[in-house]
């Protein structure tokens, strides 16, 4: 794959990633004082950073053989296509008296922060396009 197209495959990712977290702290702040309540947030660039380490890693590392499969499994090259974001729940907090953990301040700002975010990558990714069609003519 030429840089070109993953990077305008990650772009494409970050963008959705970006959509799912507004939605989710959208939801969020709908039910910040719903008794019991508990936020929910999206965690995919860990997994991303993996999948891009692991590639480089690859190159240099060897493979384990394994002819059974209660041998031990080596992680070895994790195709970043394969990452998805997760909903993580978040059990372990309580702030309020209701049982809900949520704080609409917090959800604002993280709204904010989404949508600036996603401005950022589009004008990347309106960037990426630009230099293509410099290239191209």
């Amino acid at each position: 794959m030429n840089t070109f197209s993953r990077s305008v495959d990650l772009l494409h990712r970050a963008m959705d990633v970006s959509t799912l977290r507004y939605q989710v702290t959208a939801n969020n702040l709908a039910n910040s004082e719903v008794p019991n309540f508990k936020r929910t947030s999206v965690n995919f660039e860990s997994s991303l950073k993996e999948a891009l380490e692991s590639e480089k890693t690859a190159a240099d590392s060897f493979k384990l053989k394994t002819s059974d499969d209660r041998h031990v499994q080596s992680k070895g090259f994790i195709d970043y296509r394969s990452v998805e974001p997760r909903r993580v729940l978040d059990y372990t907090t309580t702030s309020k008296a209701n049982g809900n953990n949520v704080d609409a301040e917090q959800e604002a700002m993280e709204v904010l922060k989404t949508q600036l975010n996603y401005q950022l990558l589009s004008q990347l990714q309106a960037f990426e396009f630009n230099q293509m069609k410099i290239v191209l003519k």
